[in-house]
């Protein structure tokens, strides 16, 4: 997987793209600053038709999110997840989705930095 972060619309916002498998799948993520809700807010776009809104939260060290999903994304309709930067840098990723009415085991890795990698968008 290849995943890029960036400072987007003036630094008002984090742009994170990633692609899989090049550009077999990706998506695009937008961060921003939810004054009226004092939180994170982000959307997420993807290749394969469907996208995300969810918030963000930082606690205890790591990240907590939570995404309710548009579109079809095999009859998943909401995504939980916690993720942390590990003290040799890379970044854990574990998610949960709701299928069905119950909570599953979803997409988990561990990411590291690789210089000159590009995200592929076909």
């Amino acid at each position: 997987m290849e995943k890029k972060w960036e400072r987007a619309l003036n630094g008002q916002a984090i742009r994170i793209l990633h692609s899989i498998n090049d550009g077999a799948y990706g998506g695009e993520s937008l961060l921003i600053w939810d004054e009226q809700r004092k939180t994170i807010s982000y959307y997420y776009f993807t290749t394969d038709g469907f996208m995300t809104t969810g918030t963000l939260e930082a606690k205890d060290g790591k990240f907590i999110t939570h995404e309710d999903v548009k579109g079809d994304a095999n009859g998943v309709t909401e995504v939980r997840s916690t993720s942390e930067i590990l003290p040799d840098g890379k970044f854990r990723f574990k998610a949960e989705y709701l299928k069905n009415g119950e909570w599953t085991p979803g997409h988990e890795a561990t990411y590291e930095e690789a210089p000159g990698s590009k995200v592929v968008f076909k």
